[in-house]
């Protein structure tokens, strides 16, 4: 939801986990104006603990068992920022991440899960943790393919007999044997053990419960190893307290949960023994007021509970409110957990065990039960409501305190989005923190800042001007100084030269100063990143305030004379290499709406802030003839642009184009870009049409403009495979030859498509 209400407020919530989840589909039901939520996560899809071993056992698919954090976040009107935490300043209340800039907040809440206590020497060289669950869905993956692999036995062993072990455990022999039936082979050559300290399984569950999975485990073939505490992992191999030593290929560790340890090593908050975030029932740090924690990570000492999903769920609507009451300095609430709940483990096909109290029952019917609760829950998190823009949200039901108020209303009048130049006090500061490239041929430049600029031409080199500006079309600030100076840069980068210097053109939404340099620095960061990068250095700019995140670059670059390369070079027999796949305009429209996956988001940025420097190097060390980056205009606009000059015709092979992941579902979508319309005017450049269901989805790909897309460039036939190599082994790795270059014909067309 957009609104033209300044930020008085940073809301900033660490990891996307079961509670995390609640709470923005709760602020995105009802959003707080002036309050900024900004997720960190590591993972931008959650997996649901509840449905993973459904997920092994292959009853579910990949987007059933998680939560698309992006979409989320959007509906909250919340940023996303993939990264991992690693430490918070107290001092300055920021939020330390590996990747980028620190992330300021007024208030912090953790909900980063557990993880699998490891201090059991070699264990974390040699075993496969199951949690953090996000990660585990990669390495089952791995398991499952060297399984499949192997043809003499393989031995897989658990160690950790609570229901996550067993579950997991039950799960894989599930999927296992199956799939082997699948193809007509045996899975007798695959071995099961699972390895407890205790002297039974499930020891935190009724006698009932653990009698009828100690059959089933039995049933299964699956050799159950009690009072074995192991003590020792090495290569293959696992050794237990008793002095027992057992040969695994595959060991799989479910231990109770242990706490990240930049909670403990690099923040100040106060711990319980085991190294989790001490809460007061109200999921407040004990020791930190405006700090919460939730879930797994968090110990609420009036309450203890063990280490599961269900009360990571429970937890997520007092949280909410809580972070609420916070905001806007009401009374916290205190959060009362159930002391019994409704158990439900499955046995991995599709049959359950249910228990409550001292009761247990089991079936079929008991998994259709906990299948139904579990997609009823997902289901929450996978249709969202559609929520109408409204710019003039009004503060209602005394959510707003009347410090926020104060501040909204005065900023607004400041403001009011006119565009005002950004104070001389919060520019400076933001300069102060960035260090722009020293270079000799810069002679004033922001290390002496004058009225303008003084760069210096070297002898035989000759100047390359261009300039870019759009507004973000995403909502970290890092990333789009990246994607800008990325895209501004391409076009130097195109026609061989070297990226001398750069002047910045940004505006900034209007708001506290706090907030505004905040913005300017961590967009400006990435922005300097990137031009340290390509060895331009940053010498002046002008930045203003405005509704909307916006920056955009002029960039000087030098070039030797007669070494220009020119859009106008392709020669009849060059074959047609792009070096970055499609599909930057249909994805961010389709993100827009919220319909695009956040793994195809992921993807699209990863390309995007891929530098063209290192490509440009191979396509011209390769004899590149022409070349130029594909941007606003689509691969056939640019095409054309090559093409006419050039006095050739060209062949593109629909078939041959590198795409982003999600980019022709889109398409299949009806979800183009709003500059796609004009783009598809060059239609008229196409000699013939497409053939083939497969080719009409594609074609609409050739005008989709693209946002620091690839270069397109032609190449002299002998080198086009060795360029394709070099491009790959370079990074790029979907580099295509995507055609070939033709002598001019008689027809007014110059491009024909292949099928």
């Amino acid at each position: 939801m957009k609104s033209n209400i300044p930020v008085v407020k940073d809301l900033v919530l660490v990891g996307g986990g079961h509670s995390h989840v609640a709470v923005l589909k709760k602020f995105g039901m009802k959003p707080l104006p002036g309050v900024r939520i900004t997720l960190i996560t590591r993972d931008v899809h959650t997996p649901y603990s509840g449905m993973l071993p459904g997920y092994i056992a292959g009853h579910y698919d990949f987007d059933e068992t998680h939560i698309d954090l992006r979409p989320l976040a959007m509906f909250a009107g919340a940023r996303i920022y993939h990264d991992e935490a690693i430490s918070i300043d107290h001092a300055s209340n920021k939020v330390i991440c590996r990747n980028r800039p620190p992330v300021a907040f007024d208030i912090l809440s953790v909900n980063i899960g557990s993880t699998p206590s490891m201090t059991t020497p070699g264990a974390d060289a040699f075993v496969t943790p199951v949690k953090p669950i996000n990660n585990f869905v990669t390495r089952w993956q791995g398991l499952f393919e060297r399984v499949h692999a192997a043809t003499d036995d393989v031995h897989i062993g658990g160690v950790g007999a609570g229901a996550g072990g067993v579950e997991v455990l039950l799960a894989i022999e599930h999927r296992l044997r199956l799939d082997f039936a699948a193809v007509g082979r045996s899975s007798e050559h695959i071995k099961f053990h699972l390895f407890t300290d205790a002297d039974d399984i499930l020891v935190s569950h009724n006698p009932s419960v653990r009698r009828r999975f100690n059959r089933v485990l039995r049933e299964r073939g699956i050799k159950v190893h009690t009072g074995h505490k192991v003590v020792g992992v090495s290569a293959g191999l696992i050794t237990c307290e008793n002095g027992a030593e057992f040969a695994l290929d595959e060991i799989l560790w479910v231990t109770p949960a242990g706490a990240a340890s930049w909670l403990r090593d690099e923040t100040k908050l106060k711990l319980d023994d085991a190294g989790f975030v001490a809460v007061k029932e109200t999921l407040e740090s004990v020791s930190h007021p405006g700090i919460f924690a939730s879930g797994d990570i968090a110990s609420v000492a009036e309450y203890p509970r063990p280490k599961a999903g269900v009360f990571a769920v429970r937890q997520g609507p007092p949280l909410a409110e809580n972070l609420r009451r916070a905001l806007t300095g009401r009374p916290l609430k205190p959060f009362r957990p159930q002391s019994e709940f409704l158990s439900l483990v499955s046995t991995g096909d599709k049959y359950a065990i249910g228990s409550k109290w001292s009761f247990a029952l089991e079936g079929g019917w008991v998994w259709k039960l906990k299948n139904w609760i579990d997609l009823r829950w997902m289901a929450k998190y996978h249709d969202l409501p559609d929520m109408e823009e409204d710019d003039d949200v009004e503060i209602a039901d005394g959510l707003a305190d009347a410090e926020a108020l104060k501040e909204i209303s005065a900023i607004a009048m400041r403001c009011g989005g006119c565009g005002a130049k950004v104070g001389t006090d919060v520019l400076s500061r933001a300069l102060q923190m960035l260090e722009p490239v020293k270079r000799p041929d810069v002679l004033i430049g922001l290390n002496e800042p004058d009225d303008a600029a003084v760069v210096e031409v070297p002898p035989g080199k000759v100047m390359v001007h261009t300039v870019d500006f759009f507004r973000a079309f995403v909502d970290d600030p890092y990333i789009f100084g990246q994607v800008a100076a990325n895209h501004a840069l391409g076009d130097v980068f195109a026609m061989g030269a070297e990226p001398q210097s750069a002047l910045a053109v940004a505006s900034v939404p209007f708001g506290p100063e706090a907030k505004v340099e905040e913005t300017l620095f961590h967009m400006m960061s990435g922005a300097m990143q990137v031009l340290a990068d390509a060895g331009a250095s940053l010498v002046g700019g002008h930045t203003s305030e405005a509704s909307e995140l916006a920056l955009g670059f002029s960039i000087n670059g030098l070039a030797d004379k007669d070494k220009i390369l020119r859009k106008g070079g392709m020669k009849p027999g060059d074959r047609l290499i792009l070096t970055k796949p499609l599909g930057t305009g249909t994805l961010f429209a389709a993100d827009m709406r919220g319909d695009a996956k956040g793994r195809w988001i992921d993807d699209a940025l990863r390309s995007m802030v891929k530098s063209n420097r290192v490509g440009a190097g191979v396509l011209f060390a390769r004899g590149a003839t022409a070349c130029t980056d594909v941007t606003g205009f689509g691969l056939l606009g640019h095409l054309v642009e090559m093409a006419r000059p050039s006095e050739v015709d060209v062949e593109l092979d629909l078939n041959a184009l590198p795409l982003l992941d999600g980019a022709l579902d889109c398409v299949r979508n009806g979800i183009f870009s709003s500059l796609q319309p004009q783009n598809v005017r060059l239609r008229r450049a196409i000699h013939n049409g497409s053939n083939g269901a497969r080719e009409s989805e594609l074609l609409p790909l050739i005008f989709d403009p693209q946002t620091a897309g690839g270069l397109l460039a032609s190449v002299p036939e002998a080198e086009a495979t060795g360029c394709i190599d070099a491009l790959k082994g370079a990074g790029y790795p979907t580099a295509a030859i995507v055609g070939r270059i033709l002598p001019q014909s008689n027809k007014l067309e110059p491009i024909t498509l292949l099928s």
